[in-house]
């Protein structure tokens, strides 16, 4: 007996729909260099199942200095505006977008953090369970780019190194000439590289690479999840087999044989 499939769900806008891997922002500071989704994530989402069904959201914390714009990039990409006035962030804030991805729905959490020190303590509480962190600095200020390696260390206070996608975020990109711009991004590369992180330069105000860089978190952190899906659902079936819960007599099973298995069989 095959599982009902879940309730259609509004269309997402065209610029939500990712078909394929969005391209890494530059080689020299990437977490992969690789332009196409692992081969198991396609396959899995075209038989829709339980892997990837099970898939809804991932969360990502924008973290950084205050004053570097990560309330504007949220913005920017979240409701395409661009706010002139400046509000310190008080505490955290965040906005949730859907995506579709490889004909999969998909969401991304994105929580807009304080840079100010008093509210620091309330911050970190949300960097918890993180299957991204975004580190933000001013590419007009390297002092900020500078204070990147404590944030991250506070972010491993909450998260298991290894855990989560690492971003490393140049803001406010229009306000330098090329020149200038090509060696703070030299600089940010070095450190990315350093921190294991990808690396991005970007605008707010203009909305250069803003939406880029957004179709680039969300596309590689739900590939992750599919994978650790995929992964989790293999073990629970050899357990299963262990257990003399399945007995295959035809042969070794196809991955799609074991999406047709009933309800409490197909998964832990």
């Amino acid at each position: 007996m095959k599982d009902s499939l879940p309730p259609p769900r509004p269309p997402v806008s065209a610029d939500r729909v990712i078909a394929n891997l969005p391209k890494f922002y530059t080689p020299a500071a990437c977490l992969q260099l690789k332009e196409r989704f692992h081969g198991q994530v396609p396959a899995a989402c075209q038989r829709r199942s339980r892997a990837t069904f099970g898939l809804r959201l991932a969360k990502a914390v924008v973290i950084g200095d205050l004053h570097v714009g990560k309330t504007s990039l949220v913005h920017r990409f979240c409701k395409n505006v661009f706010d002139h006035n400046y509000k310190a962030t008080i505490g955290v804030d965040f906005e949730i977008e859907r995506f579709e991805i490889a004909g999969v729905p998909f969401s991304l959490q994105i929580w807009d953090t304080a840079g100010q020190e008093k509210f620091k303590c309330i911050a970190s509480a949300y960097y918890r369970k993180a299957q991204v962190i975004i580190i933000a600095f001013d590419l007009s200020d390297m002092q900020t780019l500078e204070h990147a390696r404590q944030w991250l260390e506070d972010a491993l206070k909450e998260n298991e190194p290894g855990s989560f996608f690492l971003y490393l975020v140049g803001t406010k990109k229009d306000l330098l000439s090329r020149a200038a711009c090509e060696q703070a991004e030299r600089q940010a590369v070095r450190l990315a590289n350093e921190m294991l992180a990808e690396y991005w330069s970007v605008s707010a105000k203009t909305g250069e690479n803003v939406k880029a860089f957004f179709s680039r978190v969300a596309a590689l952190a739900f590939e992750r999840s599919v994978l650790l899906a995929l992964e989790r659902k293999s073990a629970c079936l050899l357990r299963r087999i262990a257990d003399g819960d399945l007995i295959r007599v035809e042969g070794r099973r196809s991955e799609a044989d074991w999406d047709e298995l009933p309800s409490g069989q197909g998964c832990c």
